[in-house]
């Protein structure tokens, strides 16, 4: 069966892998790939900037599938001609994370695309507790789902209300589904990011406000919004040394800062902010089952413009080209779904 494969820095291919031949285990489901998206990860690992990824590595858990076959012990919630996602993560089950509650953060974690080879290919087998129905949505939107609830989790950290005033940095789809569910809780949100088509999509998403960092003042403009207090909340979706600084630097007294994106290289800190404004500042890993469900429940509503939110579609032969492209214009690119 068809797969994409990345194999070193710049190094994308097409490969064949054997087609399965042993029968399901009772407790697993066969999932056939219509839609697998490349993600941020992706094009990290594709640029040799990926320290958790382990090389050569199948990419992909931002998945649409329907269900082909299911083992002799899957629950009946579960069956063949399903559309479904995939939940990606591991969890061990024995680490503090998991022995606290939280499976997404597992000490052990091996997502799918990452530690270990991923969704991009024909079909995959998985356990099937990590199989998630998707109600009336195609396979097509499915694959945005996992990048959404990245940004739909980070708000749960934030514990977001709607007294609040949210800054979310950084307009990629974690951070657009940070922002619509910023807005549902009925918060306040103020969307930043450097591309003005993005920040324009913000707004049709729930962003009361916008604001480009790189032509605008952003500690003036913050101050003008939020009546001299500075966000409530600030939600960092990017992963680089600015806007760490900037969440920090921008944060009102008393604030929670919630981190999704690695930077990529050391940050430096007015520490002093950290005990002056009492701050909560917290990482936001992967995300639950229930932020699944909850960006499922979204989309069937029908409000979001999901076509906007795919910058492209490719076959599988033209992955490498859709990759290779997307790394000359990172700052131009929501999703790209490859079709199988």
């Amino acid at each position: 069966m068809k797969a994409i494969q990345i194999l070193g820095e710049r190094q994308l291919a097409l490969i064949d892998l054997p087609a399965p031949t042993e029968a399901l285990r009772p407790d697993e489901v066969r999932v056939r790939m219509e839609y697998v998206g490349f993600c941020g990860s992706d094009l990290s690992t594709y640029l040799g900037r990926n320290p958790m990824v382990k090389l050569p590595v199948i990419p992909g858990h931002e998945v649409g599938g329907v269900i082909e076959e299911v083992g002799a012990d899957v629950p009946e919630g579960l069956r063949p001609g399903m559309t479904v996602t995939v939940n990606p993560y591991t969890n061990c089950g024995k680490c503090a994370s998991c022995r606290n509650g939280r499976p997404n953060a597992c000490q052990h974690n091996q997502t799918l695309g990452v530690q270990r080879d991923g969704a991009m290919r024909e079909s995959i087998v998985l356990p099937w507790e990590k199989v998630i129905p998707a109600g009336l949505l195609t396979p097509r939107t499915c694959a945005l789902v996992e990048p959404m609830s990245v940004g739909f989790h980070a708000v749960s950290r934030a514990e977001v209300t709607d007294i609040d005033v949210v800054l979310v940095i950084g307009c990629g789809m974690v951070g657009m589904g940070a922002i619509v569910r910023s807005a549902q809780r009925g918060a306040t949100v103020v969307a930043a990011d450097i591309d003005d088509e993005k920040l324009a999509l913000a707004r049709r998403l729930g962003a009361s406000y916008t604001l480009n960092t790189r032509t605008e003042d952003v500690h003036a403009r913050l101050l003008e919004m939020t009546s001299g207090f500075g966000p409530d909340v600030v939600i960092e979706a990017v992963g680089s040394a600015p806007t760490y600084q900037m969440a920090v630097d921008e944060v009102a007294f008393t604030g929670r800062v919630v981190c999704i994106g690695y930077a990529k290289t050391e940050v430096s800190f007015q520490t002093k902010f950290f005990v002056q404004k009492e701050l909560d500042i917290r990482g936001s890993r992967n995300a639950l089952p229930s932020d699944f469900r909850a960006v499922i429940h979204y989309l069937e509503r029908g409000t979001c413009p999901v076509d906007e939110l795919v910058s492209r579609e490719a076959a599988p032969e033209e992955a490498a080209d859709a990759m290779r492209q997307w790394a000359e214009a990172p700052g131009q690119v929501f999703r790209i779904l490859v079709r199988f």
